[in-house]
């Protein structure tokens, strides 16, 4: 997929696991390790907002668009 999910970068920016992440958001472990790993077909808004509010950044910060994969996620 196109979507590229850093989650791991601003975890590790804040210095904070995955299950406190979890906590802090209202999601189970489970979860936000499908949607970190870039698994997930799609994101609540509600949750990329509380992400955002509780790693203390910008959607952009946690979501990019790569260039040159098709949408099955292998690169042309």
């Amino acid at each position: 997929m196109p979507i590229v999910v850093d989650i791991d970068v601003m975890l590790a920016k804040r210095k904070m696991s995955v299950g406190e992440l979890a906590d802090r958001v209202g999601i189970t472990p489970a979860n936000l390790a499908v949607l970190k790993n870039g698994r997930a077909k799609a994101v609540r808004f509600t949750t990329l907002a509380a992400l955002c509010e509780v790693l203390e950044c910008q959607p952009g910060d946690l979501l990019r668009w790569e260039d040159g994969q098709d949408p099955a996620g292998v690169s042309s």
